[in-house]
């Protein structure tokens, strides 16, 4: 469903623009007292058109308009302000804004811009957000998982001579927010390195994330009978050798089950090749909603700890669910 975002720092006007909604139009109606609380609510996917006010506290319609243009944040937005000057106009299309209404706001004129700007149709387009995976569905994700994650332990545990702890998955819908909050986690702990790679198949994508504590190197380096000092470059090459089983192993297990293959981008290093914030920008508009599926590997007798992370982006949900319907059946 589709959702409206009305930002005004007084309750009146909020209240006011609300009102002067389509009565017939089904989308969710989300509010925001400044540009900060706006921005907050546009990461999670709240806000699809946007109704904005220009003079606020905090951060105002101006400054939020550029915050919009700088972060690639998907949103039509509509200004709606007391502040008539035809420099505040030219300056809010400028940054960004579709159009731009004179407070008090009608009825009638919000629902004729709306139309002329194609925003009333979008509710028909857009595609509704999951709900919370039921159990069943849960259940499923985690079956397929296992049997990917027990052949990607099995091809690490073939490689490095060792036995592989194996956890149980854990399968969740994450909001934007808790992605990019994850995410930000990674890159600011100073002891853990991530390696992340894109990976596409037939109706699904995502990103597959794989976690090394730093903490892990030097037995990493003893399984592997690597004599030489642990310098970054040797880290990175173990880095990336420990990423590249994981990731490939279990996508293709995920991939065999769903009767379908997927093409892997090349592996990056968060923090080096890539930054976290490039990463999620580039990203945005597919992860309003995210399957997330963890996963923590142990080595027995050793210091070594891995996390896989794998990210299906919201829209290869529909194409997931009839793949493993035939698993979900009576």
């Amino acid at each position: 469903m589709l959702s409206v975002l009305i930002c005004d720092d007084s309750l009146v006007a909020r209240k006011q623009v609300a009102k002067c909604l389509p009565q017939d139009w089904d989308v969710n109606v989300h509010f925001a007292k400044h540009g900060e609380e706006a921005l907050a609510a546009l990461c999670e996917g709240k806000g699809q058109v946007l109704l904005l006010d220009l003079n606020m506290p905090v951060m105002d319609g101006y400054q939020t308009l550029q915050a919009i243009q700088e972060q690639q944040l998907l949103t039509k937005t509509i200004v709606i302000s007391g502040d008539i000057q035809p420099e505040a106009k030219a300056r809010v299309l400028a940054l960004g804004a579709s159009d731009f209404i004179k407070k008090p706001v009608s009825a009638e004129e919000l629902t004729a811009v709306l139309q002329k700007h194609n925003v009333l149709a979008l509710a028909v387009d857009e595609p509704a957000e999951p709900d919370a995976l039921d159990e069943l569905t849960r259940d499923c994700y985690q079956e397929v998982t296992n049997v990917a994650m027990g052949q990607a332990g099995d091809h690490l545990a073939r490689i490095m001579n060792v036995f592989v702890k194996l956890p149980v998955p854990n399968v969740n819908l994450i909001e934007v927010s808790e992605l990019h909050m994850m995410l930000s986690d990674v890159h600011a702990n100073e002891q853990t390195s991530a390696v992340c790679q894109g990976f596409l198949g037939d109706g699904v994508s995502g990103e597959a994330l794989c976690i090394l504590s730093d903490s892990s190197f030097g037995d990493v380096a003893k399984i592997l009978n690597i004599t030489e000092e642990v310098d970054d470059e040797l880290q990175l090459e173990m880095l990336m050798d420990v990423a590249s089983i994981l990731i490939g192993s279990c996508l293709s297990g995920i991939a065999r089950q769903l009767d379908m293959s997927f093409r892997q981008g090349h592996p990056v290093v968060l923090g080096q090749h890539q930054s976290v914030e490039d990463l999620i920008k580039a990203n945005k508009g597919s992860w309003r909603k995210t399957l997330a599926i963890e996963l923590s590997y142990g080595l027995e007798g050793y210091n070594v700890q891995c996390d896989l992370v794998i990210l299906f982006t919201e829209d290869s949900m529909n194409t997931l669910n009839s793949k493993l319907a035939h698993l979900m059946e009576d």
